[in-house]
């Protein structure tokens, strides 16, 4: 007995070894933190203080320089290093694309309860800077909501609902390396208050795309009741990065971050962009995905003509109950019941 003792300790230090000195693509991603404004909202002259975020646990050997993320529990590998296949022709919408993937989901969501249609609240929204858009007015349909982030600090979800908000966009990632601090809270407070909610990713032009893509999937949830994610795409002056990439380097690397998006979490991504980066990019491109349109002055088809959109975001400066400073407002361009069909939970 002693002498089977030797072996089964020789290879159980064998093992530890192993494991100890494995690697991963991990430890290159660069725990800087972005310097990227993602909202319409300019920060408010004193930093919001945001509400507590869960810290996950250390591993054992933690890596130099690797950011913690927010979500708890095994955070799966980041795939930014594998080799890419590229889809060509992405499904049209109605199809439903096969989940490639098999990355661990990042949190667990909980059981879902029977799923019924969700109310709609009408619109009580107030407007610090507020334009008259006459006969094309956003408040003559039906279904409006906001996207949030950092800035709009800790939120009443269940109060902003009421006020109007049915739906909400939460900025969660931008570039390859940064979470917004907000997002976990605000993901976890909307769907408790009932509403539906997405999330957006802010485009960093200084990044690759897969690996901005890889960063997204490894912080937002596969939820069937989500909206689909969005991608934001804009010029920004105040970004760190002052590269604008040519018209077709553009599309080319929208195109690989969502057709990662679409694989993985089994919908057709959302556009949201504004119009200085349309003219210069977007015109005629990407007929079958649907659009989310900036437009604070004019209605839509005044501003992106010829462009078919699904969200129109009419304010910057919308004020509600709920939420403290300003907000951006959005509206949906259906109807009711089209809404639904929309918003419908689906597997990915």
């Amino acid at each position: 007995m002693r002498f089977l003792a030797v072996p089964a300790i020789f290879l159980a230090c064998l093992t530890v070894s192993g494991c100890a000195s494995s690697t991963t693509p991990e430890g290159l991603v660069s725990g800087v933190v972005s310097k990227e404004t993602t909202s319409s909202v300019s920060p408010p002259p004193a930093p919001v203080s945001a509400a507590p975020v869960y810290a996950q646990a250390a591993p054992s050997a933690p890596m130099p320089h690797q950011e913690e993320l927010a979500w708890a529990g095994q955070v799966p590998q980041p795939q930014a290093f594998e080799p890419v296949n590229r889809v060509v022709g992405a499904p049209v919408p109605a199809e439903r694309p096969e989940a490639l993937m098999a990355a661990p989901v990042p949190m667990a969501e909980p059981a879902f309860a029977p799923r019924t249609r969700s109310r709609i609240y009408a619109h009580q929204f107030r407007d610090a800077k507020p334009i008259n858009f006459g006969r094309a007015s956003p408040r003559k349909l039906a279904v409006h909501g906001v996207d949030v982030s950092r800035w709009q600090g800790n939120i009443d979800w269940a109060t902003l609902r009421t006020q109007g908000a049915n739906f909400a966009y939460i900025k969660a990632t931008d570039g390859g390396d940064h979470l917004d601090p907000m997002f976990r809270t605000n993901w976890q407070r909307a769907k408790a208050a009932g509403m539906k909610r997405g999330a957006y990713h802010f485009f960093y032009w200084c990044r690759t795309a897969g690996e901005q893509a890889d960063w997204f999937m490894r912080n937002v949830p596969r939820d069937p009741d989500a909206l689909p994610p969005v991608i934001d795409v804009e010029w920004n002056g105040e970004s760190s990065c002052k590269r604008r990439p040519s018209p077709e380097r553009v599309v080319e690397k929208m195109q690989v971050f969502m057709d990662k998006l679409e694989r993985y979490y089994g919908k057709r991504p959302i556009i949201y962009t504004a119009p200085d980066f349309y003219r210069d990019n977007l015109r005629g491109q990407f007929p079958s995905h649907p659009f989310w349109l900036r437009s604070v002055a004019a209605h839509p088809a005044q501003v992106y003509p010829g462009r078919r959109w699904m969200l129109w975001q009419y304010s910057g400066s919308g004020l509600s109950q709920g939420v403290q400073g300003k907000i951006d407002l959005n509206v949906f361009h259906g109807s009711e019941a089209e809404w639904h069909e929309f918003a419908a939970p689906r597997e990915g």
